[in-house]
């Protein structure tokens, strides 16, 4: 049995599977609060399936990209199991699985999902003649930017916001095909992709394993508290001067 977490977006899941068969799955939508709803809901998905942890034989996790947060708290619960648990571990390109499900149209895959600053992430998948490829690994770049690369007809996927499906509709045309989000079913494909992987022989290290965060976190530089360096000379001109009052 295989359980997958996914946290990389607002829309967030556990699922248990049998080799890539869902068995149950839960999907919830998020603010932000990975943090306090992933072990809740996951203690919730154990209960409803009348499942112990310890029957778990795999921990399968989306690694972005996405929320730099949702990431972090869903990469660390997923190590954190796997060494309790001393089992393996396998971490899955959010954006391969929006693609995995529409393989079977023959298109160009394009998984978006936006990634703020005006810009969005993005990969190219297809599948050809049964096999898998990843054409173009995850990356950033503007939607202009991205549809004046377009020169087929190609399948877009993913969490798309209002805004950019109606940009890439607008500088493409019929050239775009506009897929149905797929996202409150990404952990069942999630796991279906990792059982896929772990068969084949792929793993990952707890230890090596990171999120795909595609930029650095903004963090604010916080103010610097510590006192200025005073030379031993500076320090005894104070000294002399306040001993003149």
């Amino acid at each position: 049995m295989e359980l997958t977490i996914d946290t990389s977006s607002n829309t967030a899941s556990v699922t248990l599977s049998h080799e890539g068969e869902t068995l149950t799955s839960l999907t919830w939508q998020t603010a932000r609060n990975h943090t306090t709803e992933l072990l809740p809901n996951l203690i919730c998905l154990l209960q409803q399936a009348k499942v112990e942890l310890r029957s778990v034989e795999a921990i399968i996790v989306a690694k972005g990209p996405g929320s730099f947060n949702g990431l972090r708290v869903g990469m660390s619960a997923a190590k954190g199991l796997a060494a309790a648990l001393n089992i393996p571990l396998l971490g899955v390109d959010t954006l391969e699985a929006e693609a995995y499900p529409f393989g079977f149209t023959g298109f160009p895959l394009r998984p978006v999902h936006k990634a703020g600053r005006e810009e969005i992430a993005t990969a190219l998948y297809r599948q050809e003649h049964g096999e898998w490829h990843c054409l173009e690994e995850a990356n950033l770049t503007a939607v202009r930017a991205l549809c004046r690369r377009i020169k087929q007809k190609t399948l877009f996927c993913g969490e798309i916001p209002d805004d950019i499906m109606s940009q890439i509709q607008q500088d493409l045309g019929k050239q775009a095909i506009i897929a149905p989000s797929n996202s409150p079913f990404r952990g069942s494909t999630l796991a279906t992709l990792g059982w896929r992987k772990l068969s084949g022989g792929e793993q990952d290290d707890p230890v090596t394993l990171q999120p795909l965060y595609l930029r650095s976190p903004h963090i604010t530089k916080p103010r610097d508290k510590t006192p200025p360096f005073v030379t031993p000379s500076e320090a005894r001109k104070t000294r002399k001067w306040k001993s003149r009052d």
